[in-house]
């Protein structure tokens, strides 16, 4: 099977993000990449959970969905059972988390939502790029209205996905690469360049280390490309 790719391999879908999509909280961002679309918004709250209260530290916690148009079927509301749901989530709340220094917030709880608006590959990394932003504003707000006294971002986090069609490797998979990919990855990346998360699956043989090693160096030229968007938008 070919995925009818017309980009090069090493070219990301063209990306759009656009701040403060909606009004009611501090942190909200639209990113579109190609034609996947997701909206993360965070709020802030003023209890962390139980297990944490009197820690004096805070929180960070992520809730994935796909809205029920967001695909050529219609999917379900349901946030919180589906097990790739509950999946992704805790895949977004991790990638956040790595990049915070949860004492310095003080025991201050930040949500983000992150809702698919339409569906076409990609959608957990296009949610973690959306969602690092929305933290970013959600911080400075918190930190404006003397909610957090001392700035918890260490670092920005971003992600992309890569994978192997025909004997290629290819940056930034959509659907049709996605269902066409022998080798499929998931890579989440520091500002710095640190590993936070690869999740990757051989779909048909095997691969080997230095296939691995090269979808790796090409996760990185996307990273570096997507995170230098999220660092000019959040300099603005």
């Amino acid at each position: 099977m070919t995925s009818g790719r017309t980009r090069a391999a090493d070219e990301l879908r063209p990306i759009r993000i656009t701040q403060g999509y909606t009004e009611m909280t501090p942190g909200s961002v639209l990113i579109e990449m190609g034609r996947t679309w997701v909206l993360a918004t965070a709020s802030i709250g003023d209890r962390v959970p139980r297990w944490m209260h009197q820690s004096g530290s805070g929180w960070i916690t992520a809730e994935y969905a796909m809205m029920p148009g967001s695909s050529d079927r219609r999917v379900r509301r349901d946030r919180y059972t589906g097990g790739r749901q509950k999946e992704i989530s805790r895949l977004i709340g991790r990638s956040l988390r790595s990049v915070v220094n949860l004492k310095a917030m003080g025991e201050v709880m930040i949500n983000i939502d992150c809702d698919v608006v339409q569906a076409d590959g990609g959608t957990r990394t296009a949610a973690v790029n959306a969602a690092w932003i929305a933290l970013h504003d959600a911080v400075r707000w918190a930190m404006a209205k003397g909610m957090i006294d001392t700035d918890p971002l260490l670092d920005r986090v971003t992600a992309i996905s890569v994978g192997i069609v025909d004997g290629v490797s290819l940056l930034d998979l959509d659907y049709h690469d996605d269902v066409a990919a022998s080798v499929d990855l998931n890579v989440v990346m520091t500002g710095r360049g640190l590993l936070v998360e690869v999740q990757g699956t051989a779909e048909g043989l095997p691969f080997s280390r230095e296939e691995l090693d090269g979808l790796l160096d090409l996760a990185a030229l996307g990273i570096d490309h997507i995170g230098a968007l999220q660092d000019e938008l959040v300099a603005g």
